[in-house]
């Protein structure tokens, strides 16, 4: 057997996740336990040499280990994330520094229509071009049932998960040269949605719809656009509303693969997306879903 072969079944955390809670918007550095997010196995290959990326949620999670997988392919990177997150994303800007490239943080709210564009503004301001973005910030609250969701709530997770999309595309687009790519974080819930996440479906369903959509718009001047449908991954969202405090310690382990997955593990097909590799490649979603279909 190849020494490089790992079972995919125990490669991360197998036991159960410590039952916990934290408020909205929870912090990577106290959850129990830290996802494995920071690329710190892996190697790059300068895929991404030159490049200018922007990743929102770039403090946690999935856009975490997207923008140190990134960097340490080569490109500069602006991250956007809350200020309540700012101990987390100041973290994010070392690992970023340490790889010799550029690191921007910038602190903005989506629940605020405007912020998008001004997210754009500055990574365009600081890292001189863009020729990179990543929409991956997302609200995701659980609603015990319909008569449990608040329209308010709702207002804010289609105002977070997909029309800032709309907004910072319309501001980023005029600057993007071509060969840039746009990449959305979609999710399984798209596909096979709970009642749990009436709304966080919903708005995933419509980041779907939305990746294939504008891939046509914008292939004809040379902008690719694509997306990842994460499964269960274990980032702070699940521990500030994301999921039922119940359900927290079997999180994951109803898939195929019988775990949670790592952000870690999501990163690298954002990587590909992003590189010259998938240069025949705009309209798709990717499952990352721990074996569950999307398709």
């Amino acid at each position: 057997m190849a020494k490089n072969l790992t079972n995919p079944l125990t490669r991360y955390q197998t036991a159960k996740f410590p039952q916990q809670s934290q408020e909205y918007p929870g912090l990577q550095s106290k959850l129990d336990p830290v996802p494995n997010g920071d690329m710190q196995d892996y190697q790059g290959h300068d895929l991404l040499a030159q490049r200018h990326a922007l990743v929102t949620g770039g403090d946690s999670g999935i856009g975490r280990a997207v923008a140190i997988g990134f960097a340490k392919e080569g490109a500069d990177v602006a991250i956007q994330y809350l200020p309540e997150e700012e101990s987390d994303a100041q973290e994010v800007g070392q690992l970023i520094k340490q790889t010799g490239h550029k690191a921007v943080l910038i602190p903005a709210d989506f629940r605020q229509r405007g912020q998008a564009q001004l997210v754009v503004e500055q990574a365009l301001h600081d890292l001189d071009q863009l020729d990179l973005v990543v929409m991956n910030a997302a609200i995701q609250q659980h609603a015990d049932s319909l008569a449990d969701l608040s329209l308010d709530s709702v207002h804010d997770t289609f105002e977070v998960n997909i029309i800032s999309m709309f907004e910072m595309v319309q501001a980023a687009v005029p600057h993007l040269p071509a060969g840039s790519s746009i990449l959305t974080s979609t999710s399984i819930q798209a596909f096979q949605p709970t009642p749990l996440l009436l709304d966080y479906a919903s708005t995933k369903a419509a980041i779907a719809n939305f990746t294939m959509n504008l891939a046509q718009e914008l292939a004809a001047q040379g902008i690719r656009v694509n997306g990842v449908a994460p499964g269960p991954i274990w980032t702070p969202l699940q521990v500030c509303g994301g999921q039922q405090q119940a359900g927290i310690p079997e999180f994951g382990h109803e898939e195929p693969l019988q775990r949670a997955g790592q952000p870690d593990e999501l990163a690298p097909v954002y990587i590909f997306l992003a590189s010259e590799m998938a240069s025949y490649i705009t309209g798709q979603i990717y499952g990352v879903t721990g074996g569950q279909a999307i398709n």
